[in-house]
């Protein structure tokens, strides 16, 4: 099972993610990011897999991934209507400055990122951690959302019990030459997913022929190039349509489609729903 590279959108809110995913199954294939990754599951079971240890999860399970580390939690088939459901924080290394974490203040939580190559699992009584991450998945200022975070990382560098999940492989290794075409790739989607993107020019910008790069791309990142920036949009989308009031309109433009129809149409395809379906169904969620 070779894992896919997943490129994680940014809100371009906040320096770090927080997302709650509500699903039947986990759709999310077997994959890897240059982010840390905090994962809750608050309602599902079925197995959890991090680079090469796979062991059956519960709700209230609660994992971090280290930076690279493949991974993905595969659903048994509800046995009832309900649905699975996490609660999901990311955040690269330097989320906040190239040497925030070489401090002497945070040198606890330095251990426990290094810690978390291997795949941390928490054990015991995890509620208090539970709570602050729906705090954090709930607050809307911006400074509060990174204290709610930073003393998260505070308490798991403290707690008491935990397992090391895949001690044989310390995450999946990317040459220098890897990441930096990656990171130029991800860049270019980045930057320019609000306007029309050209496989030439992210070819050229990684250094490669287009049939060269076509290739490549399928092959690091499971899908054809413009199937991963349509991806990037909706994720884009979906945050504007939880964390924002703008109107569907207004959020189908900013998030790189110039037709609303298609954005209407792409959207469902994606999420089985439509985007105002989503936006309400969210917001009762929210509201229980």
């Amino acid at each position: 099972m070779k894992p896919s590279f997943e490129l994680v959108a940014s809100s371009g809110h906040t320096s770090f993610q927080v997302r709650q995913f509500e699903e039947r199954s986990f759709s999310a294939p077997y994959h890897f990011h240059p982010e840390y990754e905090l994962t809750w599951i608050v309602q599902g079971n079925g197995k959890r897999y991090v680079g090469a240890h796979m062991c059956d999860y519960f709700p209230e399970d609660l994992v971090l991934l280290g930076a690279n580390l493949p991974h993905c939690w595969k659903t048994t088939p509800p046995a009832d209507e309900e649905n699975s459901m996490s609660i999901v924080i990311q955040f690269r290394h330097d989320f906040m400055g190239s040497g925030f974490f070489n401090t002497p203040e945070m040198g606890l939580a330095s251990h426990l990122l290094a810690n978390s190559k291997s795949g941390i699992q928490f054990k015991g009584d995890t509620r208090p951690v539970q709570q602050k991450m729906l705090s954090l998945l709930d607050e809307n200022n911006t400074l509060k959302k990174l204290i709610l975070l930073l003393d998260i990382l505070n308490d798991l560098a403290t707690w008491p019990d935990y397992t090391l999940l895949d001690l044989q492989e310390p995450g999946f290794v990317l040459s220098a030459t890897e990441k930096e075409r990656m990171s130029l790739i991800t860049a270019y989607i980045v930057d320019n997913f609000q306007n029309q993107l050209s496989l030439k020019e992210a070819a050229s910008m990684a250094n490669m022929t287009y049939h060269a790069f076509c290739k490549y791309f399928k092959r690091a990142y499971r899908m054809g190039f413009m199937d991963a920036v349509t991806n990037y949009r909706i994720d884009f989308a979906v945050r504007q349509l939880i964390y924002t009031d703008k109107s569907i309109s207004q959020i189908a433009f900013e998030s790189g489609f110039n037709d609303i129809s298609n954005f209407h149409k792409t959207f469902k395809a994606r999420m089985r729903v439509s985007p105002l379906y989503y936006r309400k169904q969210f917001k009762s969620l929210d509201n229980n």
